[in-house]
């Protein structure tokens, strides 16, 4: 069977070489807007074929994935649409859902029966296919979010193929999927960015981050990720981040008066529920 691949990053290399050592499929064709990432990606062996364009990567393939930034889906989508067979299943890996559902909604056509949107719940500070890795979905969670529309036979085969991979998976709406992770990644990543902003834009730059612990690193450390990528994720969910912004913002004024007041239980009653939240998680982890 022919696995299309059309994004040779991280994200999309990691599943292609997954795949391949699960042994599902025989053949994958991978395309990229970037010549030098499907070069890397043939060297690396993470692909078969480097096609020259969409249109070529999808023809006969079982199955189409999608692993590009949220923001250019909707261009390719119209162009898997006009070359993809009667019968291929075709999927992405968006970290927003309701814009990609939408967007395939109207560019597929017939063929949106047989799209399954998900969100491997995977990644790292690194992008790029020179950082593929194999185990990188092993232990983790895959969120599938069906429309009504999608088949049942389209959805039970995606899921079964991460299912392989070593995921757990766990379906829900769109909508549950962008307010939910609105909240536990892109404010995380929005936070990041605006920290690291905050500090270099600083005059004494070069020694405050000198003497920067594990504490700020391990806070900052996803402010290494893609500009465009989280760029486009801010613009496709932003109602939600901008709800989860806002009320984030009310208990930062909630801190910066106690701490102006020199209100400690104020201060140590926000610490400690923060504290208590983190080690309950922990403990049933």
């Amino acid at each position: 069977m022919k696995l299309a691949l059309i994004g040779v990053g991280l994200i999309g290399g990691s599943f292609a070489l997954a795949v391949r050592a699960a042994g599902k499929f025989d053949h994958i064709v991978g395309f990229d807007s970037r010549p030098e990432a499907m070069r890397r990606a043939l060297e690396l062996g993470v692909i078969d074929e480097a096609a020259r364009s969409v249109a070529n990567a999808v023809n006969d393939a079982h199955l189409v994935m999608v692993a590009i930034p949220v923001g250019s889906i909707r261009g390719v989508l119209r162009e898997i649409a006009a070359n993809v067979s009667s019968t291929a299943i075709v999927s992405d890996v968006g970290s927003v859902k309701g814009s990609v559902v939408e967007d395939a909604r109207c560019e597929l056509g017939e063929s949106f029966a047989r799209f399954v949107p998900g969100h491997p719940i995977a990644g790292s500070e690194h992008s790029g296919v020179e950082f593929a890795d194999t185990e990188l979905f092993s232990g983790k969670l895959f969120v599938s979010t069906p429309a009504a529309q999608t088949s049942a036979q389209a959805l039970n085969y995606v899921e079964g193929v991460w299912q392989a991979l070593g995921c757990r998976v766990e379906r829900m709406t769109p909508e549950d999927h962008d307010n939910i992770f609105a909240a536990v990644s892109h404010l995380p990543h929005l936070l990041a960015f605006a920290l690291v902003g905050h500090v270099v834009a600083n005059p004494s730059a070069a020694r405050m981050l000198e003497a920067a612990g594990s504490g700020f690193r391990d806070f900052t450390r996803i402010a290494a990720s893609s500009p465009s990528m989280w760029r486009d994720i801010c613009l496709a969910n932003n109602a939600a981040i901008a709800r989860e912004l806002a009320v984030y913002r009310e208990r930062i004024d909630t801190l910066q008066r106690a701490i102006l007041l020199k209100d400690a239980r104020t201060i140590e009653h926000v610490f400690e529920a923060a504290s208590q939240s983190v080690l309950r998680t922990v403990a049933h982890r």
